[in-house]
């Protein structure tokens, strides 16, 4: 109560002070929050490791200055690009927490990487809340903005770890969940009888439109022999972040 009575004090004295300050408040709880530039090396090796150690050498890498967005920080040769995604735009709120690693080939370069590049440029600006990018984002697919992959193709998506959201629910969990994702555009889970509840084909496709997928997971041998190979990487990045030690084997982003 007695704080009640001294924020109307505050109001009958000081109306225009007190507004000001509130869309201020609401202004910075509301717009980009600034992500941290993770170190050059560690992000450029947890993005080479969305792809099989034989297609590094040749690889593009995409690097995040949060002040500006994606630029390369190494020019490759062989068509595949990669980076880590630091901003699902999807659920519409700025966290710091998101660290995904993603490869795409030459054909996902052209039409789904651009997607990625446009959100991290918008919240770099400082100039959209997340709900305005969700927005725009959600509006370009409506128009046709952002086009269907011309090919069939791959993107990989096998690192050791993902920071992501548990799938369509609020929470974000870092996961071991290596896969392999083929270009499926406007595919549903009804097309291939639903997803499998043990290993096999899923899909990231209902709502997707022009982008979606069909995920193959990395076999159990498979996934042990990445983390096994990734014990090195595994250390830096938790070093580095504490979140970024697996929670919970969780389902796909």
């Amino acid at each position: 109560m007695k704080q009640i009575s001294i924020l109307g004090s505050l109001k009958k004295k000081y109306p225009r002070t007190l507004s000001f300050l509130v869309i201020i408040f609401f202004s910075t709880q509301s717009f980009a929050q600034k992500l941290e530039k993770m170190p050059i090396d560690l992000e450029t090796d947890f993005a080479l490791s969305s792809m099989p150690p034989h297609m590094r050498a040749g690889a593009t890498v995409y690097l995040l200055d949060p002040e500006k967005g994606y630029y390369i920080g190494r020019q490759g040769t062989n068509g595949f690009i990669c980076f880590v995604m630091r901003t699902d735009w999807e659920h519409g709120e700025f966290r710091n927490d998101i660290a995904t690693a993603i490869s795409y080939d030459a054909e996902g370069a052209k039409s789904i990487w651009p997607t990625y590049a446009d959100v991290e440029e918008m919240r770099a600006s400082g100039k959209f809340t997340a709900v305005q990018i969700k927005d725009i984002m959600t509006e370009r697919f409506h128009k046709g903005y952002y086009k269907a992959p011309a090919r069939p193709g791959i993107s990989y998506m096998v690192a050791p770890i993902m920071r992501a959201y548990d799938d369509a629910s609020p929470t974000v969990l870092t996961m071991s969940i290596p896969h392999y994702m083929f270009y499926a555009p406007y595919i549903s889970e009804a097309d291939i009888g639903g997803n499998s509840p043990s290993g096999g084909p899923m899909i990231l496709g209902d709502g997707k439109g022009p982008h979606g997928y069909i995920i193959i997971p990395a076999g159990k041998m498979e996934k042990a022999k990445i983390m096994e190979e990734n014990k090195e990487l595994l250390k830096r990045l938790t070093d580095y972040q504490s979140y970024f030690k697996v929670e919970s084997r969780g389902s796909h982003h």
